[in-house]
């Protein structure tokens, strides 16, 4: 089946290009509009119906561009809100959530650890997933600043690093032998955590995953695209060089605001 219908993507800002990548890296052919509601990040400190209203306020712009289906590229979004855009809209859509399942299973130490948002932390979504997995132990820490930091362009900062020794050394101290990223934004905090965690300590995130969900999606439901090389749109209600700067010119991609 053909579809040359583009893909939508939307996060709480740039966090979600690591889940666009690796649709991107598996799909390259397919067109993709991303869409980054900066504006509006963290939405890990927003209450459930404010979540749920930014999220079809997104799924509104990406029907509109003619998007055959939507990948929710937040956790908090997909924790919170997700039910409903199904609910709401006929259009297929894909979330992402905290891969807890691979940590729980793998874990030789039954000690996970998992870096979140306030707002997937205490999702109804997230404490479903995590009752499945009563033998382990999880510690939870909400990466309060984390999101702010990696939207303002400061990776690398001093004070990111101090906020990140902080949230991880509890972990460390209690024994984990696996680190979840609940948020679309963390995975590029890896080179950071891996000079904090000890080497043995497994990093997961979830755009490998999501990536392959969405092939899956292709096939059965909407369609590949025809063409030979997609193309991608951007757009962001911010400060579009943090947007330009996370994808690190390796993308050839087009960014506008909306």
């Amino acid at each position: 089946m053909i579809n040359d219908n583009p893909i939508g993507v939307f996060d709480s800002g740039i966090g979600g290009t690591s889940i666009w990548k690796a649709i991107h890296d598996l799909l390259p052919n397919e067109d993709t509009i991303y869409l980054a509601d900066s504006k509006n990040a963290p939405y890990g400190q927003k209450s459930k119906n404010e979540i749920i209203a930014l999220s079809m306020k997104n799924t509104d712009l990406l029907i509109k561009m003619g998007c055959k289906l939507i990948v929710v590229a937040c956790n908090t979004a997909t924790t919170n809100a997700i039910q409903e855009l199904r609910a709401k809209y006929s259009i297929p859509f894909i979330g992402i959530e905290p891969a807890i399942k691979p940590a729980a299973t793998n874990s030789r130490t039954q000690t996970i650890g998992i870096l979140a948002t306030k707002g997937t932390l205490n999702s109804e979504l997230f404490n479903k997933t995590t009752e499945k997995f009563q033998d382990t132990k999880i510690i939870e820490q909400i990466g309060h600043g984390l999101v702010q930091l990696i939207e303002e362009g400061k990776i690398d900062s001093l004070e990111m690093t101090q906020l990140l020794y902080s949230y991880l050394t509890p972990m460390i101290e209690a024994n984990i032998d696996y680190l979840v990223l609940g948020c679309s934004h963390y995975p590029y905090l890896i080179p950071q955590i891996k000079k904090i965690i000890p080497a043995h300590i497994q990093i997961i995130d979830s755009g490998e995953a999501v990536a392959k969900q969405t092939q899956n999606i292709l096939r059965e439901k909407t369609g590949f695209s025809s063409g030979t090389k997609g193309n991608s749109i951007f757009y962001t209600n911010a400060n579009p060089k943090v947007l330009s700067d996370i994808l690190e010119n390796k993308y050839k991609v087009e960014i506008k605001n909306f």
